[in-house]
């Protein structure tokens, strides 16, 4: 099993930290090690986000419903990626999906109160998580343009990576037609001609019910570069 300063130097939080802040922060600070099955509940949607939490080992699956409509999002997420640390403040710190493990997984978690130490420990953590949040931020405020004056493919494209992240793979949407495109304020029509051209282009598979989206990144792509 790699060391306790490996496991801290590939995760997001502590990128550019120096070996001696590292090694400061493992004596001083709490770090809690969670194991978890196939199957196990790591967050329940809902539930207060009272720690930021580290995927070290292994993939979870992520699912967020989107309430009042019959659509859920859900990708499977692998080390290093973060849970929580959008929620940890703000005027919700609720989370708002469903995490379970996606075969054994391991958790590496922080309080919140240990959180916001190693934040004003130093600097780089303090701009490593504000550039996560800024990207997170970002990436919202693109989406809410995109949904409500973007084309088809725009609306779609940024409401799977408004929901999703970047290297999040096996991305889904279990779906009603109708409450779709009643989310993304677009006609059955306009969305099933827009899926069809998205599938020849190898970037997504669908059916009547489910979305898989095959390459995350040409999705973004497409949008960016070509006029439809």
């Amino acid at each position: 099993m790699n060391s306790m300063f490996e496991i801290l130097m590939d995760l997001p939080l502590f990128q550019g930290v120096s070996r001696d802040k590292l090694s400061e922060l493992i004596e001083k600070t709490p770090f809690h090690f969670l194991k978890f099955a196939d199957g196990d509940e790591v967050v329940a949607a809902g539930s207060p986000c009272t720690h930021v939490k580290f995927i070290i080992s292994g993939e979870v699956k992520v699912v967020m419903p989107c309430r009042y409509l019959r659509v859920k999002v859900s990708q499977v997420l692998s080390s290093p990626n973060v849970l929580g640390h959008d929620y940890l403040f703000g005027r919700r710190t609720d989370y708002p999906y469903d995490v379970r493990s996606h075969g054994d997984c391991g958790i590496l978690q922080i309080t919140k109160p240990d959180f916001i130490n190693i934040l004003q420990s130093d600097n780089i953590f303090l701009f490593n998580i504000l550039n996560m949040l800024s990207r997170n931020s970002q990436n919202n405020a693109e989406e809410l343009l995109s949904l409500s004056t973007g084309t088809v493919f725009e609306r779609f494209a940024f409401f799977v990576v408004s929901l999703t992240q970047r290297n999040a793979r096996d991305v889904r949407i279990l779906y009603k037609q109708k409450d779709l495109c009643t989310l993304l304020g677009i006609q059955r029509s306009s969305f099933i001609n827009a899926m069809d051209r998205l599938q020849e282009r190898g970037i997504i598979d669908y059916t009547l019910s489910e979305i898989l989206v095959k390459d995350r990144h040409a999705l973004l792509d497409i949008v960016h570069t070509i006029e439809y």
